[in-house]
């Protein structure tokens, strides 16, 4: 009987706790390993346990601080930009998505010290007690205090600030697709921000540029180029929420399945995010063909 209540508070938690995961790690995959840890842990665990989330909570926390080390490693090894694996709100539950982070702001996190990136999670957008992220962390409250307090500081400028309606994210989505796809010079002009950035995560496992490109003419040449090169124009499959950023699902370049993310200030798209490595992509291989 005890079992069986241990199952129904754990899957009561499963999404939360997966989001903790995707956030902390950027990688759906890693989450979900992580959280099937922390289910091992929870079900043979000898004591009781009086508070099932706080308990989890604590668990994922600690086996994401573990993996971020790794992570790290391998990420100053990695080929080209790194960019987390694209959530898309057509594929995942509706609780993966539940608030308000984005590409950008994941990006800005990746700069906080794996401590500091947990306590901003935790308690700015998890809502968790200072008491229990102290907890979680195994620091006091006061240096948990700090620690949010300077991440909070280090990813303010990064933090969403402008709301888009529905109507308008696909439209300038798929006039960015469109402009994208006919190397049209005069349209992508009027769509990009002067100071606009390409990140383009290929992992090396395809083609993608290996630096991060900056400023309109550059990324003018860029499109240019890609259009130039094609061997057949690219396919739009579906408009998409990615990450919370406007953005769309396509085939590029033959047969590579792209996600294609956009950072818009001000009605100009400020940020590209391509995600083009197809490690990243497992979970929406479903999605290749196009929407109707």
């Amino acid at each position: 009987m005890e079992q069986d209540q241990r199952i129904a508070d754990f899957e009561r938690e499963r999404r939360r706790l997966e989001r903790l995961g995707y956030r902390m790690l950027g990688s759906i995959s890693d989450a979900q390993d992580v959280v099937q840890d922390a289910w091992l842990r929870f079900a043979t665990a000898k004591a009781s346990i009086d508070t099932p989330a706080a308990y989890l909570t604590r668990v994922v926390t600690r086996l994401c601080l573990d993996r971020l080390k790794s992570a790290r490693a391998r990420r100053e090894t990695y080929i080209g930009p790194w960019l987390p694996e694209p959530l898309i709100d057509a594929v995942e539950p509706a609780e993966m998505i539940a608030d308000d982070i984005t590409t950008t702001l994941m990006l800005a996190m990746e700069r906080l010290s794996p401590l500091e990136r947990a306590a901003f999670l935790l308690h700015d957008i998890f809502g968790v007690a200072l008491g229990d992220v102290a907890g979680a962390l195994g620091r006091e409250p006061a240096a948990v205090r700090q620690l949010a307090s300077r991440a909070r500081k280090h990813v303010q400028d990064s933090r969403p600030r402008y709301v888009i309606e529905a109507a308008e994210a696909e439209r300038l989505a798929r006039a960015f697709f469109a402009a994208a796809r006919d190397g049209d010079t005069a349209a992508l002009s009027e769509l990009l921000a002067r100071d606009v950035e390409i990140h383009a995560d290929g992992g090396g496992k395809v083609l993608a540029a290996r630096n991060v490109i900056r400023g309109v003419e550059r990324a003018l040449r860029l499109f240019t180029g890609v259009r130039r090169k094609a061997v057949r124009p690219a396919t739009l499959l579906r408009t998409a929420t990615i990450d919370g950023l406007p953005g769309y699902i396509s085939i590029e370049r033959g047969d590579v399945l792209q996600t294609t993310a956009l950072d818009i200030r001000n009605g100009r798209i400020r940020a590209i995010y391509i995600v083009r490595n197809p490690d990243k992509l497992t979970h929406i291989e479903e999605l290749k063909s196009p929407a109707a």
